[in-house]
């Protein structure tokens, strides 16, 4: 018995909606290996705007698996080392290149460990996947981490740059190195219900935040990531200076 004319091209459609997410994958190094390219030739506000657009593609393969149905392991492990290549590599070279370089080792040391506390990031959230609360990330996430550091890149023009202010860089780099590897609690937001008060909240504070980017735009972009990635070591400090309330 033969298969019906209309049974291959669902097959063919079939396969081409497990290819979809990984086409966004790609897209994802695609800007990383481009981010590369463009440090080097020294365009770096080009180098910092695609490190963004990698975590818009990054943000969208998973969500595209989820709602086509064609989430894998493959697809997982495809996902992290393209976020090691875009959040890891990329903003650690590009930083580097942009104001590390006349540190000599010790800014290839800062650079460095941003890359390997970025894979290492990665390499705890793979195998805690399944067993931590999906409210909060343990320590802050690699692309939080290269959107903050790529966001005061390209807020600053290389002809600002102060010996102040690549000491400031230096140290920068170093405490978003420690944050990702850090056990500091980051709201991941998924448990947010759109149909809930707290929800519609949440979504008119998503508007107007951007309205901000649309009218600051990388001052904006800086500015909310650097405050994201600094909200959970000021909670933690603010719950241990905080006195505890005492029992009536």
């Amino acid at each position: 018995m033969t298969d019906s004319p209309s049974s291959a091209p669902r097959r063919g459609v079939r396969r081409g909606i497990y290819a979809l997410p990984a086409i966004f994958t790609a897209g994802n190094i695609l800007c990383g290996y481009l981010s590369l390219d463009a440090s080097t030739q020294g365009t770096f506000d080009y180098a910092a705007k695609l490190v963004f657009l990698a975590a818009i593609l990054d943000g969208l393969d998973g969500r595209i698996a989820r709602w086509t149905g064609t989430t894998s392991a493959f697809g997982e492990q495809l996902d992290s080392l393209a976020d090691i290549v875009s959040f890891g590599i990329a903003p650690a070279f590009l930083v580097y290149r942009w104001g590390l370089m006349g540190f000599g080792r010790a800014g290839l040391v800062a650079s460095f460990l941003f890359v390997v506390c970025g894979a290492s990031r990665l390499a705890r959230f793979n195998v805690q996947i399944h067993v931590v609360d999906k409210r909060w990330f343990v320590g802050l996430p690699i692309p939080s981490a290269a959107c903050a550091l790529c966001g005061l890149i390209w807020a600053v023009p290389v002809e600002a740059l102060t010996d102040t202010l690549r000491v400031a860089f230096l140290c920068v780099t170093a405490v978003l190195a420690f944050l990702m590897v850090s056990t500091f609690r980051y709201r991941s937001f998924k448990d947010v219900d759109a149909k809930s008060r707290r929800g519609r909240l949440y979504f008119l504070l998503f508007a107007a935040v951007l309205g901000l980017i649309f009218w600051l735009r990388q001052y904006a972009l800086a500015g909310l990531l650097v405050t994201y990635a600094a909200s959970a070591p000021l909670a933690r400090l603010f719950g241990i200076v905080r006195p505890k309330r005492t029992p009536a």
